[in-house]
């Protein structure tokens, strides 16, 4: 017989699953809201974008896909027009009309930053080049095309980060990872050969643009062994492996983007905790 205890416990578990439960249905209906209003705004525009959530590195170069679904693959657009606003932006990003850039009301914000690409533009490919990019380019921008094949309009969210692969040195049997630029604010995981958890000692120092660096050090470590350093924010994730041979390291990295929901994470969790419970019991 189960005690007051376990009774009392999972009695606050099975709440938890309720109230999780009523989040998933919620946001099941939220995004299948969106997916519709967004299926039926795609069905009205043929204007489309390869990645409508874009992240593009600090400091770099960065292209916004738009581009018109024409109603004919060999056909040759004319009078194309292009315009690209920001949201909460005073004045525009980029303006094309008449076969020239018009930048009369472009913001200063985007001044010498910014570009199409004529050559294409008659193919419908809008897209937009965005040199030098700042945390204050993030944001929606609206891409608009209208030309003798149709036209519409298509939403794009930019995030920025920084992100660099680390470099391994190897020291007194201690395995130090240096990155010098990360944002958001990164965590680091240090995994042995097995994808075990090692406890690793890091320090990250911020500068005056909120750009953090990142010094990680593992001690002791093996000859002949393989670790694994992950540094990672809500936005990037790094995946660097470094192999000691020896008094050398060699180090490969492999950098992914991360869009995962830390509020779903949270309640599957919940969920799984509860079935736990309740096969405990049982």
């Amino acid at each position: 017989m189960a005690s007051l205890g376990h009774i009392i416990f999972c009695s606050m578990i099975t709440l938890i699953v309720l109230f999780s439960a009523i989040i998933i249905l919620i946001l099941a209906l939220t995004f299948s809201r969106t997916f519709v209003q967004g299926r039926l705004k795609k069905s009205s525009s043929e204007v489309m974008s390869l990645s409508t959530f874009p992240i593009a590195s600090l400091g770099g170069d960065a292209l916004l896909s738009c581009y018109l679904r024409k109603k004919s693959e060999q056909a040759t657009l004319s009078k194309v027009s292009v315009t690209w606003e920001k949201e909460g932006l005073e004045g525009l990003v980029y303006q094309y009309n008449n076969g020239a850039p018009d930048l009369g009301d472009q913001n200063s914000q985007f001044k010498g930053r910014t570009q199409l690409f004529p050559d294409v533009l008659v193919t419908g490919n809008a897209s937009l080049l965005l040199r030098d990019v700042k945390q204050s380019d993030e944001g929606v921008y609206t891409c608009s095309i209208s030309s003798s094949d149709g036209g519409g309009n298509v939403n794009i969210h930019l995030r920025t980060a920084a992100f660099s692969a680390p470099t391994f040195t190897l020291s007194n049997d201690i395995l130090t990872a240096e990155a010098k630029s990360w944002f958001p604010k990164p965590t680091v995981t240090w995994l042995d050969g097995n994808g075990s958890v090692l406890q690793g000692t890091t320090q990250l120092t911020e500068n005056s643009a909120g750009i953090f660096s990142v010094i990680s050090t593992l001690q002791p470590v093996n000859v002949s062994d393989t670790y694994t350093c992950t540094i990672e924010n809500n936005l990037v994730i790094s995946f660097s492996k470094a192999t000691i041979t020896g008094s050398q390291v060699s180090e490969s990295t492999h950098i992914t983007y991360s869009t995962a929901s830390s509020l779903l994470a949270s309640t599957f969790l919940h969920i799984v905790t509860g079935i736990l419970c309740i096969y405990y019991l049982t």
